[in-house]
């Protein structure tokens, strides 16, 4: 069953999905209001259909919202704004954005259904396969998962609770994006001191993620005591070396939420019950 899309925006991840959907015979329009001239070529290049916004949302079967995060609120307030809510169109907020957010971008757009969504991966193009993640009412979200079947787009839905997707994706790109930033800022104090390379040959020993790791969790909260001071030390390097130190200093803050909990056999609910302690307002790193 053919469907009609609404995307909002074609950036380089939503025109590759938009090619995605018009290759399995799917109607995606944009709208070229207020957009750039790159995002216009984007979207002839992937043969969308330009159409003003009250026409795309009154068209469309699905509205598709994949923009910088930042602007998800005010997408959603803009579509919200037009009062089309009782069309029978799925809003599916697929941008980077936490829990709570897509919540209220659900209260806004009532009663327009809401899928939540996050995409892991990078743009369906160039035989890369992407992975849409969806939660929300069931029915809907098959019906989301549907559009993209045979395309380079994999879903997998994960309950009919929103925020799920965004938590997921939130939660891996916290990670994800940190750990580049990390490397970034590690690399540079090697190659200021003249080491670069041989931190390379370190690095390329290990393979494996530390995202995967969970059961070294519990290690790392007993030895806190231990990291704390010297990832202060790392801080007065990155320093020294004219980089920004101030993820390294988050870091020691992090670990001293396990000062009491030194050289401790803990489980991995153990370790992180201990992240979560409030701690007296006098006392909070």
């Amino acid at each position: 069953m053919m469907s009609t899309v609404g995307l909002l925006h074609p950036g380089s991840m939503g025109s590759a999905f938009g090619t995605q959907l018009r290759a399995r015979g799917h109607v995606v329009l944009w709208c070229p209001d207020r957009r750039s001239d790159t995002t216009r070529r984007r979207a002839e290049h992937a043969g969308l259909e330009a159409a003003a916004l009250p026409e795309l949302v009154s068209r469309s079967d699905v509205l598709f919202s994949l923009c910088p995060p930042a602007a998800a609120e005010e997408t959603a307030a803009q579509i919200a704004d037009l009062g089309l809510a009782d069309t029978g169109t799925i809003y599916v907020e697929a941008n980077a954005v936490s829990p709570s957010r897509v919540q209220r971008i659900a209260d806004r757009l009532a009663p327009m259904p809401v899928i939540d969504a996050a995409v892991v991966g990078s743009p369906p193009a160039g035989g890369k396969s992407p992975t849409l993640y969806l939660s929300g009412a069931v029915e809907q979200a098959d019906r989301i998962a549907e559009l993209f079947a045979g395309t380079d787009v994999r879903t997998h839905v994960l309950g009919d609770n929103i925020g799920k997707a965004s938590a997921l994706k939130l939660a891996y790109s916290s990670y994800q994006k940190v750990s580049r930033v990390l490397a970034a800022v590690a690399y540079g104090a090697a190659d200021t001191y003249g080491v670069a390379d041989e931190l390379l040959v370190i690095a390329a020993k290990r393979t494996r993620s530390y995202l995967v790791e969970t059961d070294y969790i519990p290690k790392t909260a007993a030895r806190a005591w231990r990291w704390g001071p010297e990832l202060e030390d790392a801080a007065a390097l990155l320093a020294d070396a004219g980089l920004p130190d101030s993820l390294i200093h988050a870091a020691a803050a992090t670990l001293a939420r396990w000062d009491g909990n030194r050289d401790e056999r803990l489980d991995i609910a153990d370790a992180l019950e201990a992240l979560r302690l409030e701690r007296d307002p006098d006392n909070q790193s």
